[in-house]
């Protein structure tokens, strides 16, 4: 087989590559105790392998040239199921119930983008002329985005004329999932003695189940409902081809929007986000979203994530990370500290309640992914008795707009040459969150 020409059978191989190695992560989950106690998931596992045995190091996998484009088109399927999948809110219920837990949130995402790209537009600009101007928010990039925002933003910037901005993406949020883990064990065990859990006093008393990641029988949940008959459709293939039909309708969209303005690079998946709520609220009217089940929404954009991360992982550069070695890991370094300090200090001064395990939780998905925020809640309260997450979702709400603004303009503002000033446009909304914070009374003192 021709590896640099593509074809259904490329298509095919590459993804069942990229299966074998996500079942051998799952394998090596189940089966080692230092994996299990770092909670390290087996996508990571999976693309850690198809990085070393892939084109990209020693070449023994088969795997076609074409392996970075997936993580662009798995991101379109997994923002068109969040879209599927999204709730009706209101601002006035979510500042009465979680006011101060949407200011938290929203005030780390935006101290993250601001803080570090524009120190590094500065600072590092003057210690490394050739680099980009982009270079400091592949941090945030990575640690609040993940990967599906670094396949995002990567791919805007390579149809920008930055080529090298996918590889740093996918770079900083495989190390950002590394440092969550390790630094939030850490916290959590240190917080259990000093007795800053609520709910978990020993590490230990975590369930085996979240270690090895195997479900035993009488704990398993449904993975949803089928909301249509298998005699017409099966109920997860009407799901399917909902959400391919949004990233379809998002991808056309921005080949359209491309056409009129070469240098407006609206993302794939920025469009099929926008299409997809749309959709949502037209399906309402007609009552037709009844039978579009949240449950299988959410499976399937956890799925498209998983294998997102494999391939993300498995795209990597190894020459692109050598190139910028000194740099990215000043980068990183720099805004791991940064993170940790916004995290905890804004967790102490706006959670009125469980401080440390809606922390926690913050940490794990700025760092991480909110998989990684999760996992680390759950070992301090693996009952969910703190309610975190539920405020966590109502929060993120009117946050999720301000994240697919700022992923979509940060490379065209960039390549327009305001980079700069998107940035402290940024910054100034973050000083907005904190005047809302003193207004509402929301700081603890």
């Amino acid at each position: 087989m021709d590896l640099s020409t593509f074809g259904p059978w490329t298509l095919f191989s590459d993804i069942g590559l990229i299966s074998v190695l996500l079942l051998i992560g799952k394998l090596i989950r189940v089966k080692s105790k230092l994996i299990q106690k770092l909670f390290i998931p087996p996508s990571l596992i999976a693309g850690f392998l198809g990085l070393i045995l892939g084109p990209n190091v020693l070449s023994i996998l088969p795997f076609s040239s074409f392996l970075g484009t997936y993580a662009g088109i798995l991101i379109a399927l997994v923002f068109s199921s969040l879209a599927l999948s999204s709730s009706s809110f209101s601002f006035g219920a979510i500042s009465k119930r979680v006011g101060p837990i949407w200011a938290y949130a929203q005030l780390g995402m935006l101290l993250q983008w601001s803080i570090i790209g524009i120190f590094a537009y500065f600072v590092f600009s003057l210690i490394w002329p050739t680099l980009h101007p982009a270079f400091g928010v592949m941090l945030p990039t990575g640690f609040y985005g993940g990967h599906g925002t670094a396949a995002a933003i990567g791919n805007a910037f390579d149809g920008l004329g930055w080529e090298d901005a996918t590889t740093l993406g996918m770079t900083t949020a495989t190390v950002g999932v590394v440092i969550s883990i390790i630094v939030g064990l850490l916290m959590v065990k240190r917080a259990t003695l000093k007795g800053d859990t609520y709910f978990v006093k020993d590490f230990k008393e975590l369930p085996q189940e979240l270690k090895s990641g195997l479900v035993p029988q009488e704990k398993r949940e449904a993975s949803g409902f089928s909301t249509t008959s298998s005699i017409s459709i099966d109920s997860l293939a009407f799901h399917i081809a909902f959400i391919c039909a949004i990233a379809y309708l998002g991808y056309q969209v921005s080949n359209v929007v491309k056409g009129y303005s070469p240098k407006l690079e609206i993302p794939v998946f920025s469009a099929a986000f926008i299409i997809g709520l749309l959709l949502k609220r037209v399906l309402s009217k007609f009552g037709v979203s009844k039978y579009i089940c949240n449950i299988q929404t959410n499976k399937l954009g956890s799925t498209f994530t998983d294998l997102l991360v494999a391939f993300g992982v498995a795209s990597i550069k190894i020459g692109i990370v050598l190139k910028y070695a000194v740099p990215l890991l000043v980068l990183l370094v720099l805004g791991s500290i940064i993170t940790y300090y916004i995290t905890f200090y804004l967790g102490k001064k706006l959670c009125k309640t469980y401080w440390f395990e809606r922390s926690i939780f913050a940490w794990g998905w700025w760092t991480g992914t909110m998989a990684m925020g999760i996992a680390l809640l759950r070992i301090v309260d693996p009952k969910s008795e703190s309610n975190a997450m539920d405020d966590y979702a109502l929060a993120y709400l009117p946050i999720a707009p301000i994240e697919i603004i700022i992923i979509t303009f940060i490379p065209i503002s960039f390549a327009s040459g305001y980079g700069l000033w998107f940035l402290s446009a940024i910054l100034l909304f973050a000083f907005l969150v904190v005047f809302i914070i003193k207004k509402m009374g929301w700081w603890i003192r």
